[in-house]
C-alpha cells in the first residue's frame, strides 16, 4: 500500500514549524505506524535529507513514549474500534492511498523538543511532588501482612496501569492532566500504604499539576476516550473527593 504523509517538522522549540508532505511506498499492511515512520526515515536518510524525529522506546504498547496525533486523534485510531497506543496501531486500519496528518502533543506544558518529540518532564515533576509513598520497607513483607478487599485492590490496578503517555492532555481542549492525576492518586488512595500521606499527596500534586499551566477538568471525557490503558473516567471524581477531603482536614495532612 502507498500512503501520503503530512508530517509536522520542527527545528526546536524557538523555531517554527510546519507541515512537509512525503509519499510512502510499498507500506505493508502488518507494519506498525512506527514501522512505517521507519521507512519514511530510511528514504529520507538515502536522499539526504534530515529523518524526522520521533519518541519511541519498548514499541510493545507498555511505555508510553510513542504518542503522536494522527488525523487529528491522539495516538491514532484508523479503522481501530478501541484506542491504542501509536506502535500498536497498525497500517491495515488505513485505507491504500490515504492521506494521513502527524503532529505532536500539542499542549503548552509539553513543549516541542524536534518534529514529533515533546517534553514530557512535567509528569515526571507531578509524581515527584508526591504520587509516592514514604517508608522504610527493609525486607520484602508477607504478602498476606496487609490485606486489601477485592474492589479496592481491583481500582488500585485499573488506576496504575496509566503509562504516563500523554494522550490524555493532547486530547482535553482544556490540556487537562487530570486523568493522568487521578490515576496516580487513585492507584494509591485504594492501598493502605497510601493512607498517611494521603491528605498531603493530592494537595501537593493538584499544586504542581496547576503550576505545570495544565488546564483544569470540564468533564468533556476526550482524555477517557483516546487513553490506551481505558484508566476510568471515575478516577477524577476520586481525584475531587480527596482533594475537597484534604481542603477541610483538621490537621491539614
Amino acid at each position: 500500500m502507498n500512503v501520503t504523509l503530512r508530517v509536522w517538522r520542527q527545528a526546536n522549540a524557538a523555531s517554527e514549524g510546519r507541515m512537509v508532505t512525503y509519499q510512502v511506498q510499498d507500506v505493508s499492511p502488518d507494519m506498525s505506524f512506527l514501522e512505517m515512520l521507519d521507512l519514511l526515515n530510511e528514504d529520507l536518510t538515502v536522499s539526504g535529507e534530515e529523518p524526522v524525529a520521533f519518541d519511541h522506546d519498548c514499541r510493545e504498547g507498555i511505555c508510553g513514549m510513542c504518542g503522536v496525533v494522527i488525523n487529528g486523534t491522539a495516538h491514532g485510531r484508523g479503522n481501530s474500534p478501541v484506542p491504542t497506543t501509536t506502535c500498536q496501531l497498525h497500517m491495515r486500519s488505513f485505507e491504500d492511498g490515504a492521506t494521513i496528518d502527524v503532529e505532536p502533543w500539542r499542549a503548552g506544558p509539553f513543549p516541542v523538543i524536534k518534529d514529533l518529540v515533546v517534553d514530557r518532564s512535567a509528569f515526571d515533576r507531578i509524581i515527584q511532588a508526591g504520587g509516592y509513598i514514604s517508608v522504610n520497607t527493609g525486607s520484602a513483607p508477607e504478602a498476606n501482612a496487609a490485606p486489601v478487599g477485592k474492589l479496592k485492590a481491583d481500582r488500585a490496578f485499573d488506576a496504575a496501569t496509566c503509562i504516563g503517555c500523554g494522550a490524555c492532555v493532547a486530547a482535553c481542549p482544556n490540556h487537562s492532566a487530570m486523568l493522568f492525576t487521578s490515576a496516580k492518586i487513585t492507584h494509591l488512595a485504594m492501598l493502605p500504604q497510601g493512607q498517611p500521606e494521603r491528605k498531603l499527596r493530592i494537595k501537593n500534586m493538584i499544586a504542581q499539576h496547576d503550576e505545570e499551566g495544565f488546564g483544569g477538568c470540564t468533564n468533556i471525557g476526550e482524555c477517557v476516550a483516546v487513553c490506551p490503558k481505558e484508566i476510568p473516567f471515575d478516577t477524577i471524581s476520586q481525584l475531587n473527593r480527596d482533594l475537597i477531603s484534604s481542603l477541610f482536614s483538621r490537621d491539614g495532612k
